[in-house]
């Protein structure tokens, strides 16, 4: 599965709504996911970086979490020819270039995706139709936080 870069920001100390690398330490899933099911788009690893960049988080926070990432996780080259493809085909879809790499790389690579960019989300049906690729949000895979 691929997952989004929000899901990433965590790892820097960036507090977001849906943590689903907390959800997936605590087995709190209602599906079968581990850390070795996940993989990450080299281009997230920028996109966590300049949010970081943007809120003043510490460089250190920054690099602990790049770090985490590329030890724990598949990371997959955003220029991998099937990637840059499907990137080209979705430009009419999306105007953000880096949510439709992320989504080239799902594509791409066969892989389900899940984020909470609601442009993302909005292309839910017309993923599964064209691609056989599944966009799910933190609220499909994980059980309600208590």
């Amino acid at each position: 599965m691929i997952i989004d870069t929000t899901y990433l920001l965590p790892l820097a100390k960036i507090n977001v709504r849906y943590d689903l690398l907390k959800a997936i330490a605590l087995g709190k899933l209602k599906i079968d996911l581990g850390f070795e099911d996940l993989k990450v788009s080299l281009i997230s690893l920028f996109e966590l970086q300049a949010k970081a960049w943007k809120i003043g988080v510490p460089p250190d926070y920054v690099l602990k979490a790049v770090n985490a990432v590329i030890r724990n996780f598949e990371v997959v080259p955003f220029y991998h020819s099937k990637v840059v493809n499907v990137t080209y085909e979705l430009r009419d879809l999306l105007e953000d270039f880096i949510d439709c790499i992320i989504i080239a790389t799902a594509v791409a690579f066969k892989e389900d995706l899940i984020t909470e960019d609601r442009d993302i989300l909005s292309l839910r049906k017309l993923m599964t139709e064209r691609y056989n690729v599944s966009v799910l949000r933190y609220n499909d895979v994980a059980l309600p936080c208590q």
